[in-house]
């Protein structure tokens, strides 16, 4: 099974071209992951900012939380990845980038973190940043451009 799936829970997201992020995210896991069942819910900072309390025991606004649900050993990926829709607009126009591409990148990020990449040091977050927009500027060049 390899099923990448869009929600929308509390906010409409607008979000277009979401075959083509599940493409995207295909040929990340493409030689990594043979199995793989990820579920991106798009969501209010509200809905974010609770969930990120209850389970992180954070208090501040973030773009994206990722659960990893995979049984332990199991082949399959299993995932449910929350994203601030409200966040994603906002970081757009702070960092003068189009929405979609603020998007791609918090979609790959997630699907990074699933892969064991982290970004706590400044090391980590360089490297995090430079494998974002590889996978940016492959799904330009290969599966839409922006």
């Amino acid at each position: 099974m390899k099923r990448c799936s869009f929600h929308d829970y509390d906010i409409r997201s607008g979000v277009k071209h979401k075959r083509k992020m599940a493409l995207l995210i295909k040929e990340i896991l493409k030689n990594k992951q043979d199995d793989f069942n990820i579920n991106y819910i798009f969501c209010s900072d509200e809905y974010l900012l609770s969930i990120n309390k209850e389970y992180l025991k954070h208090k501040t606004l973030t773009d994206i939380i990722t659960f990893d649900l995979s049984e332990k050993d199991s082949e399959l990926l299993l995932a449910d990845i929350y994203i601030s829709i409200e966040r994603i607009e906002e970081n757009a126009q702070t960092f003068k980038k189009p929405f979609t591409e603020e998007l791609l990148r918090v979609v790959v990020h997630g699907i990074l973190h699933l892969l064991g990449h982290k970004d706590k040091t400044a090391k980590q977050k360089t490297n995090m940043r430079r494998l974002e927009t590889r996978w940016i500027n492959y799904y330009i060049k290969n599966i839409l451009p922006l």
